[in-house]
């Protein structure tokens, strides 16, 4: 019975009106995240950028396009009793052309204007009022992963951190399997590598303990 937000997903940022910026995030472990705490009864409003792997069943699905879009659809999914934010969103967008942009006869490449997108996580962690009980960030790391993300906890103001080894190598970003290390008030918690479903529910009901 208890609401869970959870976002999932990459954001994709446009050039022009037929190019845009993304990353590699297929939006399986959010997904899989979310179908888990339906499992275990919560009611979970979904947020998802564009993945490559279809919503789960049994929860609301809000489809966003761009960080924008998704901290709108955060926003006016709250209140809730847990916020987890698993989206790969785009830490930048770019200054948009309204017609392709075409190559010169010399082939130069354009010169593109970036800006920052919102911090959803550091917006949803730091509100006064109607902030959600339990608010989660996920941390997608190349290197010193235990390091950066605890940086990011204290940084953002969440209350926990879910962090991952997200290099080439690992396979893990667009893959079916996951290693994480959660991080909070006490200190960090590896656990062992498994697949991002069984990942989720050890998770999810992490998160139904603290609820409860």
């Amino acid at each position: 019975g208890k609401h869970i937000l959870v976002t999932s997903g990459p954001t994709h940022e446009p050039i022009d009106p037929v190019r845009y910026i993304a990353n590699r995030s297929s939006g399986a472990q959010g997904t899989a995240l979310a179908q888990a705490l339906s499992g275990l009864g919560a009611k979970v409003t979904f947020v998802t950028g564009p993945a490559q792997v279809p919503p789960p069943a049994g929860v609301t699905v809000v489809k966003v396009e761009t960080a924008k879009e998704m901290l709108a659809a955060v926003e006016n999914a709250l209140p809730a009793d847990a916020a987890i934010f698993a989206a790969a969103v785009a830490d930048w967008n770019v200054a948009t052309s309204e017609q392709k942009i075409k190559k010169d006869a010399k082939g130069s490449a354009p010169q593109l204007s970036f800006a920052a997108n919102p911090d959803i996580l550091a917006t949803v962690s730091q509100l006064t009022t109607g902030r959600p009980p339990l608010v989660i960030g996920f941390a997608a790391e190349t290197e010193n992963v235990v390091a950066h993300a605890t940086a990011k906890r204290d940084r953002k103001g969440c209350d926990w951190i879910v962090a991952n080894d997200v290099s080439a190598e690992t396979g893990i970003m667009g893959g079916a399997e996951n290693q994480v290390t959660l991080i909070d008030a006490s200190g960090a918690e590896p656990w062992p590598r498994a697949s991002k479903e069984e990942v989720a529910r050890k998770l999810a009901q992490r998160v139904a303990d603290h609820l409860a």
